[in-house]
């Protein structure tokens, strides 16, 4: 599971690729803050319909569905967890890399995101560092 924002960021850049500029999904002409915020509502527009961590984690009743939750940012935990487990070591390659975009979340959308998404943020915590 990766850190909310993080993962919104990840979705921001790869939908900020040159092949989708003209698509409905393109984040190319919107700033990270419009995107969070679109985000936040109940049915986003195409760029910003990108689903919820949470809900993928989540049982109906709110409680975790998975036994083991590692966090996107301490993959060498769940690394180690799996050469363990497997008994055998694990090497992997990085695939799949959104373009570097710089981008900054201004406080105001920040905090409205926590407030709006706190589900996202509450599985994240559960997740181990």
């Amino acid at each position: 599971m990766r850190h909310p924002i993080d993962w919104l960021s990840s979705w921001y850049r790869y939908r900020h690729r040159d092949d989708l500029v003209g698509h409905a999904n393109s984040t190319r002409d919107v700033t990270f803050d419009d995107f969070v915020l679109e985000y936040c509502k109940g049915k986003p527009a195409p760029f910003a319909a990108v689903g919820s961590q949470a809900k993928f984690i989540l049982n109906g009743d709110g409680t975790c569905g998975v036994d083991y939750l590692f966090r996107y940012e301490a993959q060498d935990k769940l690394i180690a967890f799996l050469e363990a487990r497997l008994e055998m070591e694990i090497t992997l390659k990085r695939l799949n890399v959104s373009p570097t975009v710089t981008l900054t979340l201004s406080d105001c959308v920040e905090a409205k995101l926590r407030k709006k998404c706190s589900p996202e943020f509450d599985v994240w915590e559960m997740g181990q560092a």
